[in-house]
């Protein structure tokens, strides 16, 4: 099966993955598939990944959204990015950790994860 459609079944249904940069330990982080590539948001007051942020690849790993068991690692490429205004607004809407419905988002950087074949 193809990676993307796997990832596409998978997180359609799935808010949080396992990211791991290398030579750090995996974190579980809220996510949203969208276009293709992982996104996720980071900053003070959101979630942390340790060594993401000079990251050039890492490591997702996603459970099933049916078992909950492992489905898959996958092996992306890393980019910090400024996201269109639709990709903002999925972005605070996906967002698990938000205080209230009305608090804006207050991360400070959003990265892009690419599969790589």
């Amino acid at each position: 099966m193809d990676i993307t459609r796997l990832l596409d079944a998978a997180l359609r249904k799935a808010a949080a993955v396992w990211v791991r940069p290398e030579g750090q330990p995996a974190r579980l982080v809220w996510a949203l598939w969208r276009d293709g590539a992982i996104w996720l948001a980071t900053g003070p007051s959101e979630q942390e990944v340790p060594g993401l942020e000079s990251a050039t690849t890492a490591t997702v790993t996603v459970r099933s959204p049916s078992t909950h068991s492992h489905l898959v690692d996958v092996p992306v490429t890393v980019e910090a990015v400024i996201p269109d205004e639709a990709t903002t607004s999925a972005l605070a809407t996906a967002r698990l950790n938000r205080p209230s419905l009305s608090a804006p988002p207050s991360w400070t950087t959003v990265h892009r994860l690419v599969p790589t074949p």
